[in-house]
């Protein structure tokens, strides 16, 4: 199988014959060939293949009413007592709401509501536990708000409890791969979904994740996820693909990943990017505490969204906000 990694570029001065990437802010005129056997090389973008040329560069339709010319923040809301940076600190109802109202007066354009810890160790929660930590959450901040709001879960019930609730997209760590009711369900209420990639559950994740190649294995997974989703009635268009970065994955194979973003944009999804506070950035930048990994947080959210990622997926909202407005002026020419 070929690949093409479109190689990004956010300069002002865009050659004729270039292209635009996913219809967004940047453009490419030149693709890096990757086959599993044979060296990279470099190819004019004008020679891709019509189908491919057709995914790289077609404008992404809007989800939840958000259209894709521009990098939207997903505001995250871990409404658990375990979550690996914020557990404990919104599980109360009136917690909850404050910190959405902040998190939207700060820029985030959709909420992400969690009632299970996802991070290396974790152990399942129970449905029942799951729905009752969020779904009051929900009609909650439904009552106050209209924003698009996605459930963070790998199981239909809580998806379905949730959607009740008032949510409008469904977001599962697992690929839909956990329950095989919840991609039925998402396709039968007509929900947009995001779809992540992950080595092994919470539990085991992080013991000894292998890959051949990280950046091939996890495209080709997301592809075929992607598949098995239009085959069950979710049209691509209204489906977000994440290469999952660190979800059974060592340093080495996020920084892989980050350095391959633009790949994943062949599958025609918007693409998201869920590093915000992730133990690497800790690493790389010397901070132990994850609270304490905003600005190596925005430093990789900046990265992906020089690569054409369309939504970050973030905990420090105002921060990402204010770097996210900052290089867009500064790169783009683009102001407000």
């Amino acid at each position: 199988m070929t690949y093409y990694r479109p190689i990004p570029s956010t300069d002002l001065h865009r050659p004729p014959g270039s292209y635009l990437l996913a219809g967004g802010w940047v453009w490419f005129d030149t693709v890096e060939v990757l086959q599993r056997d044979a060296p990279p090389v470099l190819m004019a973008a004008s020679k891709l293949p019509a189908d491919m040329l057709e995914r790289l560069t077609a404008p992404r339709a809007p989800i939840c009413g958000l259209g894709f010319d521009t990098p939207h923040l997903m505001g995250i809301l871990n409404v658990t007592p375990d979550s690996f940076s914020d557990g404990g600190q919104y599980n109360a109802p009136k917690a909850a709401l404050a910190r959405t109202h902040d998190m939207i007066a700060q820029g985030a354009a959709i909420i992400d509501i969690g009632g299970e810890s996802t991070r290396p160790g974790a152990t399942e929660v129970t449905i029942d536990d799951e729905i009752n930590r969020t779904a009051p959450v929900i009609v909650n901040l439904r009552d106050a708000s209209d924003i698009p709001i996605s459930i963070d879960t790998r199981k239909a019930d809580v998806a379905r409890a949730a959607h009740t609730a008032g949510a409008t997209l469904v977001n599962d760590v697992a690929g839909f791969t956990f329950d095989p009711d919840l991609a039925p369900f998402c396709a039968a209420a007509g929900l947009p979904v995001c779809v992540m990639h992950a080595q092994g559950t919470p539990e085991i994740m992080q013991r000894d994740p292998r890959y051949d190649n990280v950046a091939l294995d996890i495209y080709d997974y997301l592809s075929d996820r992607v598949d098995a989703l239009i085959a069950l009635g979710i049209p691509r268009s209204q489906i977000i693909t994440d290469p999952g970065i660190g979800f059974g994955k060592t340093l080495d194979h996020n920084l892989a990943l980050l350095q391959n973003l633009s790949l994943f944009h062949g599958l025609g999804c918007p693409i998201l990017l869920g590093a915000s506070r992730k133990r690497f950035i800790g690493t790389i930048g010397g901070t132990e505490e994850a609270r304490n990994r905003a600005a190596g947080s925005v430093a990789v959210a900046l990265a992906g969204v020089a690569q054409g990622v369309q939504m970050l997926r973030v905990h420090d909202v105002r921060e990402t906000a204010e770097a996210l407005r900052l290089w867009q002026a500064a790169t783009l020419g683009q102001m407000g």
